[in-house]
């Protein structure tokens, strides 16, 4: 009975620890990647006759997953960004500008109790990488209007870029989760 209920209370941890893993991804932190390490953690150091023992494969398809992630956000912003014909430049400045609002947008929302830094992040990250790309492109001698529509692209690029991230980590929330109870 000791050892159920310890395995359980293990097991409701390990769930906890991957749901803030995924939280992270809201705040434009490594989320995904964190939830990779405790599942490897789990692989490789819990005993096997624990409820908590996963398999290696887990490990590598959360992997795959992570970087299916990475890839859905790092490609919406700069699709955005191409596909309302902006520049290399406006790309490149929307990612720092993403990045910097982001940052930025953790304290803004610290007021909000638990989901205000969140949604603060995200929305500070989109408008970041609009202010990046309006700079990139007025840098290189676009006009204003031309470089809002294209800072508007970045803006939602980098919002679905985010969700689309926030959606892989919560499949694989669900994988490892899964996995390490079967």
């Amino acid at each position: 009975m000791f050892a159920f209920l310890a395995d359980s209370l293990l097991w409701i941890l390990f769930v906890l620890a991957l749901a803030g893993g995924w939280w992270m991804n809201l705040l434009g932190l490594p989320g995904n990647w964190i939830i990779v390490g405790i599942a490897a953690a789990t692989a490789w150091l819990a005993p096997e006759h624990f409820r908590l023992s996963m398999s290696p494969t887990i490990v590598y398809v959360l992997v795959g997953l992570a970087l299916l992630g990475e890839g859905v956000e790092f490609l919406a912003g700069a699709l955005g960004v191409k596909r309302a014909g902006g520049s290399r430049r406006g790309a490149i400045y929307s990612l720092g500008g993403g990045l910097a609002g982001g940052i930025v947008g953790m304290f803004v929302g610290l007021p909000i109790p638990i989901i205000g830094s969140a949604i603060a992040a995200v929305l500070c990250a989109s408008l970041g990488a609009m202010a990046g790309a309006v700079i990139g492109e007025n840098s290189i001698g676009r006009e204003t209007g031309h470089s809002l529509q294209i800072g508007k692209a970045a803006f939602w690029g980098r919002l679905f870029g985010t969700l689309g991230k926030t959606a892989v980590g919560a499949i694989m929330v669900v994988i490892a989760a899964v996995a390490s109870i079967l």
